[in-house]
């Protein structure tokens, strides 16, 4: 039987994925009800933590739900069970069920929702189309016997340190001496108690990202034999990885925009959608936000798009864009489902060899009807 998961290591997977320092300061992501200490069997992805999805959970016997938006956006004075809102977190706590949200920063995370949404519909050579941040690399420096460099190396590589472009497992190893003297109290790996130690060690040098660091050093501490290991962490002043909202790309062949809003109907399963500009008119530079958009028009003409897919456009920023020459296709802010088959796909992977099962909600949480 495989070791049993708990929320909290699933939380931990889930921050793998899109680490919770990308959401926007507003945006409360995280867990929302429950406990990071639950046993978890079954998991359930869902766009939305409406009422019925809760519903669906407890019949399908759900141990935790993980949602895009966030089921607590705005503080709870009150636990009315008369309410909807109420009866949802009535249930959640009866039925033992967990919530975790991962919101603008799936949003905004490498391989997450935009990045999706991107791959449905055909857009290659993606690059974020409005920049957020620039993560801190970071300098790993750790001092280790020479019986334990190599298992030392590869946890550390494991867990995120020496990652430069597609190489991995990059590190620079310089030989020398270290001195220590153990004090009283104290469990050597290497010399007695009282006695100044002179041993043969590696000084491991590697760099990292900052938001990998607490998992590296947590490998470093387990696969380093010492007591007390000693290590060094320096800022660096080289360019990190650079995370915004939304991305930018091209289709593989002009389509007209016609053709082109039909393709996107087909590939995100949307009835139907809203469209300004010529039908006729040849786009291949794509710029797309899930979710609402529409503030970000301007970013998407000034970086050569010819259309914007997005969500919640409203009347006068659809003129914005139409006056600048700038095509919209408004898809709803539906089309974030596409985050279900994201988040699945990378728990299948991340919980391979464990039992716990992953579903997606069949639960339409879309408020619109077109009739």
């Amino acid at each position: 039987m495989n070791r049993e998961r708990t929320t909290g290591h699933i939380f931990g997977l889930m921050e793998q994925l899109a680490p919770k320092e990308l959401a926007y300061d507003w945006d409360p992501v995280g867990l929302q009800v429950g406990s990071y200490n639950k046993p978890v069997r079954t998991i359930m992805v869902t766009l939305d933590v409406l009422e019925a999805v809760v519903d669906e959970a407890i019949e399908k016997q759900v141990d935790m739900i993980i949602a895009h938006h966030p089921l607590l956006f705005k503080s709870v004075r009150q636990i009315n069970t008369d309410t909807s809102k109420g009866r949802i977190i009535q249930k959640l706590l009866h039925h033992d069920i967990t919530v975790y949200a991962s919101h603008t920063n799936l949003d905004i995370a490498e391989n997450g929702v935009n990045d999706a949404i991107c791959n449905h519909i055909g857009v290659r050579q993606v690059k974020p189309l409005v920049d957020i941040r620039t993560e801190q690399l970071l300098k790993l420096v750790a001092y280790i016997p020479l019986t334990h460099v190599e298992q030392v190396r590869d946890a550390i590589s494991e867990a995120g340190a020496g990652h430069i472009g597609n190489y991995s497992h990059c590190t620079f190893q310089t030989q020398g001496q270290g001195t220590f003297k153990p004090l009283e109290g104290t469990n050597p790996f290497i010399g007695s108690i009282n006695q100044l130690e002179k041993v043969d060690e590696v000084k491991l040098e590697s760099i990292i990202q900052e938001s990998k660091l607490r998992t590296a050093l947590h490998a470093l501490l387990q696969a380093h034999p010492y007591e007390e290991p000693a290590y060094d962490i320096f800022p660096l002043k080289n360019k990190g990885k650079t995370f915004g909202l939304g991305r930018i790309g091209k289709l593989d062949q002009s389509l007209s925009l016609e053709d082109f809003c039909e393709h996107i109907k087909s590939v995100l399963q949307i009835p139907d959608l809203r469209v300004t500009g010529n039908l006729d008119k040849q786009v291949r530079t794509v710029a797309v936000i899930g979710g609402s958009g529409e503030k970000y028009i301007h970013q998407a003409k000034q970086n050569g798009a010819d259309v914007y897919i997005t969500g919640d456009m409203s009347f006068h920023y659809a003129q914005d864009a139409q006056e600048t020459g700038l095509a919209v296709i408004d898809v709803g802010h539906y089309a974030e489902k596409v985050m279900k088959t994201l988040v699945k796909k990378y728990l299948d992977v991340e919980l391979k060899n464990t039992d716990i099962k992953i579903i997606t909600s069949t639960t339409n949480t879309d408020p619109f009807q077109f009739i």
